[in-house]
């Protein structure tokens, strides 16, 4: 066993080696020779920030758990990388143009410069870090248990905990001499950029290193290795697909989202032309960390006793072999790999911390404002220093609290699932200008409360936070509301389940969130510059005249950027300007420089509100006036589109208001027919009754009983009339009707109707052009003949002129056949004419009387039945009926 002073002593070199490189690196770009730091290979490497200790150490044992699914956490970022590059492109482009300083920054330059939104996404970015960094103290902190426990003898709770808390400190220190030494402008870290470039290479030999010992030294060669990987329990194909898609998801959006990631990605990217190589050379770097995972973690299964820890075997299995050299090598790399990811999260997080939480605050509590405040420089580095203090004491906790037990890749993933919330509001907030910040705050709470209730709160364990009654039954007995079974949908895995509910739910919310709410000025200025920020160009400035002085802000921009850099971006624009002196005029696109310049030290959002305290105009060129003017436009022409929405509204209101009173005035002949209905039933009952009761009782001669016997027929036949009609109406409603289709010639069909109607003497007079009757029909002639005994009838019943007379003429109209039945009474009123073919319609005002409403309504049904039609002609003078025949069922005779 190694020595466990030894490996103190190499991890302190280590580090004092990493000081001496950031030291060195800092030092060339203070003196202007920065062209080797910014070169493509440097930022490319120092993306290898993505492979922390889940990756050096987590993917051997995910592998040995999972088989070929640690793959998953390598295809999201290469597919990004490769397939997503335009949108890579595009952030880094608006990272360079807005002088974005972190991903919360970006947020909130998008939305209006908005001091709530980069309140929010801090937040989740601090609650999404924290179970990423336990991981890498766990890392960490078991790689040091390895080395340090004796033979019987491993370390407890106490002591683990005791060395996470070391390492912790010791981090934090590391990070606040490093990232915290001074306030740059442009928000770059050199040192701490170029110390990880470095540790890349050192973790990335390491496991290299490690994986040619496996498979050469253990193994004996890759065909001695590929039987051990046959022969090993791993199961690498038996794969859940519905989990392959959602964690390459999971890491590819992680890759963009990570504030980590956003630093070095975007806000350390020096220069655009760096994509162009990292898009080939970060997915090489991730297949050479993860080619050897598989065989070690076989040999680790062969070698290591049952019940080892999988997380382990970079370093258990060298050390099993008696390779000590090789054994540091592996911790080295680990070490790399945790140390690095802590440094720049814990950067980036207490950047976010102090721009966006801190400083506003701070600002807010000084009635002054930011030139008599004091030295807000100060304040912004110990806001920074305390951020980091406080960040990495959030990730101790979770590490004590969750008990340091889960696997590296379940911590890892819990992580990526709550920081990849921002991800709708990103990509719409740099594709969408209709997103507004209602709608981002909107789907970042949504997002972010399925993510704790259903994934991190669950991650601590039953009855740790959530009562494990809760977890299997829901709150208050709400099974749909249990945290890892939501709406009901159960059996699916626990991270897949938690990001399906938490994207679809989050995005939603954006969407929504968005389309109902307007953006205000500034986010419409915002968001044509970000959108638009590949066409968009400074152009001419259009500024209101600026009431601040030089002197002002020279002041501010000392008490936030030191004197001699505030000193000298003044003397650059006065020099520029042809100025003699350090202080230049404050001219419109001096404001707008500065501006700059502050965001890359205190955010875009603390930035712009300081310089809001001291100036009046604002920055908008003419390029943002067109595009706002644009949008007003479209706004304009949207309200134009809601206006004509509202009064095609208000048109279906009046049509639903006319068909209610219309149903209401059906409901009322409904009532009047039941009534009708009834004393039409009654009465021929009634006198049936009657007369057969007389009949049978009474002692009367023949000529009496037979008038008796016939009212007794008459009554019965009413009563059969009336029947008949409902029955008929009835089975034409339902479609039961059998159609009998014969041919025969309308003259006759009219004749035949005619002479049914029973004409009385003296009464109704019929007028026809039999010449124009000569047409022969193919339909169902007894249903037509039935249809015109009706109308004859009506007119019979209803005209109320002094000498009755209906006209029946026979034309075309519209290729149709048509027959109109129009007598020369005062007709129906308009009130009236919407409803006379509707069941139980009678006609009783005026003197009129009607029937039991039925006749009208079973002519529609089988003109309906009979493809023609019926319809009331108003304007004729009476009332008026057309009977409409399809061209097809009629032709003219020979």
């Amino acid at each position: 066993m190694l020595s466990f002073n030894l490996l103190i002593v190499v991890a302190l070199g280590y580090v004092a080696f990493l000081f001496a490189i950031a030291f060195a690196a800092e030092r060339q770009a203070a003196n202007g020779s920065k062209a080797w730091l910014r070169s493509p290979l440097v930022y490319t490497l120092s993306l290898s920030i993505y492979c922390t200790a889940w990756t050096f150490y987590g993917a051997v044992g995910y592998a040995a758990r999972s088989g070929l699914e640690y793959l998953t956490i390598y295809l999201g970022p290469t597919v990004v990388v490769i397939g997503w590059w335009w949108v890579v492109r595009k952030l880094v482009r608006i990272g360079r143009a807005q002088r974005i300083t972190s991903i919360a920054d970006l947020i909130s330059s998008r939305f209006g410069k908005s001091t709530a939104l980069g309140v929010l996404v801090t937040i989740i970015a601090v609650a999404a870090a924290t179970p990423y960094l336990a991981l890498q103290l766990q890392s960490v902190t078991l790689s040091f248990a390895v080395f340090a426990s004796a033979p019987g003898h491993d370390w407890g709770a106490s002591e683990l905990n005791g060395a996470a808390l070391w390492v912790a400190a010791g981090l934090a220190i590391f990070t606040i001499i490093f990232g915290t030494r001074n306030l740059d402008a442009n928000e770059r870290h050199y040192g701490v950029v170029m110390a990880i470039a470095f540790e890349a290479v050192v973790k990335l030999f390491a496991l290299l290193a490690v994986g040619v010992f496996v498979v050469w030294g253990v193994a004996g060669g890759p065909g001695d290795m590929v039987k051990m990987i046959d022969a090993s329990p791993i199961a690498l194909w038996d794969q859940n697909g519905a989990r392959w898609a959602g964690l390459t998801f999971l890491s590819g959006a992680a890759l963009l989202c990570l504030p980590r990631m956003f630093q070095v990605l975007v806000v350390e990217n020096a220069d655009e032309s760096h994509l162009a190589t990292a898009s080939w050379a970060f997915p090489l770097y991730l297949l050479a960390m993860s080619l050897f995972v598989v065989p070690i973690a076989v040999a680790g299964l062969a070698l290591l006793p049952p019940g080892s820890n999988p997380d382990l075997f970079v370093l258990t299995v060298p050390l099993s072999q008696g390779q000590g050299g090789l054994a540091i090598l592996s911790f080295l790399g680990g070490f790399s790999s945790a140390t690095s990811m802590v440094i720049v999260a814990t950067i980036a997080l207490s950047t976010m911390v102090s721009n966006h939480i801190v400083v506003p605050l701070w600002l807010q509590s000084r009635s002054q404002g930011a030139m008599m405040s004091g030295d807000v420089r100060a304040v912004v580095l110990l806001a920074r220093r305390l951020s980091i203090v406080g960040v990495l004491g959030l990730g101790y906790l979770y590490y004590r609290v969750s008990g340091g037990g889960a696997a590296l890749a379940a911590i890892g993933l819990i992580s990526f699932t709550g920081v990849v919330q921002i991800l709708p509001a990103m990509l719409g907030g740099i594709f969408w200008r209709g997103a507004t910040r209602w709608g981002a705050a909107a789907g970042l709470i949504t997002g972010t409360a399925i993510w704790v209730w259903s994934l991190f709160l669950p991650s601590f364990g039953p009855d740790v936070v959530i009562p494990a009654q809760v977890l299997a039954h829901g709150p208050w007995g709400l099974g749909w509301l249990r945290p890892q079974a939501l709406f009901g949908i159960s059996g699916l895995d626990p991270v897949v389940h938690a990001v399906l509910w938490s994207m679809l739910l989050n995005a939603t919310a954006f969407m929504m969130g968005s389309i109902v709410t307007f953006p205000t000025p500034l986010e419409r200025l915002q968001g044509a510059q970000i959108v638009n920020v590949f066409e968009h160009s400074p152009g001419a400035r259009a500024w209101a005249q600026s009431a601040a002085e030089a002197e002002d802000l020279l002041i501010m921009a000392q008490r936030i950027l030191g004197p001699a850099e505030a000193q000298a971006i003044f003397q650059r624009e006065a020099l520029e300007q042809g100025k003699a002196g350090y202080l230049p005029d404050v001219t419109p696109g001096f404001v707008d420089l500065l501006e700059r310049e502050l965001a890359g030290s205190v955010g875009a959002a603390t930035a712009h509100a300081m310089i809001g305290q001291l100036i009046e105009g604002a920055s908008v060129s003419v390029e943002d006036l067109i595009r706002v003017a644009d949008e007003a436009a479209q706004i304009m022409e949207y309200s134009s589109r809601l206006e004509a929405k509202s009064a095609e509204q208000e048109r279906t209101a009046r049509a639903l208001r006319e068909a209610n009173a219309k149903l209401t005035a059906l409901s009322v002949q409904k009532d009047a027919f039941l009534s009708q209905i009834s004393h039409e039933l009654r009465t021929p009952m009634t006198s049936i009754r009657s007369f057969s009761e007389i009949l049978r009782d009474g002692d009367m001669t023949p000529s009496v009983q037979a008038k008796y016997a016939g009212i007794i027929h008459d009554e019965a036949l009413r009563l059969t009339r009336l029947l008949d009609d409902l029955l008929d109406l009835s089975v034409l409603e339902n479609g039961q009707v059998t159609l009998n289709r014969q041919t025969g010639q309308l003259r006759e069909l009219l004749d035949r109707a005619q002479g049914a109607a029973g004409l009385r003497a003296g009464g109704l007079t019929i007028r026809r052009r039999k010449g124009d009757e000569t047409l022969v029909l193919t339909t169902d002639l007894d249903r037509l003949t039935q249809v015109f005994i009706n109308l004859i009838a009506n007119a019979q019943k209803y005209c109320d002129a002094p000498r009755p007379e209906l006209r029946i003429v026979v034309g075309r109209a519209r290729g149709e056949v048509v027959v109109d039945f129009i007598d020369n009474g005062e007709g129906i009123g308009s009130e009236h004419q919407q409803v006379i073919f509707e069941k139980f319609s009678r006609l009783t005002d005026h003197g009129k009387a009607g029937g039991a409403g039925l006749g009208l309504a079973i002519c529609r049904e089988i003109m309906a039945r009979l493809g023609g039609s019926i319809a009331y002609l108003p304007g004729q003078g009476g009332a008026a009926f057309r009977v409409s025949l399809p061209a097809a069922a009629a032709m003219a005779a020979e």
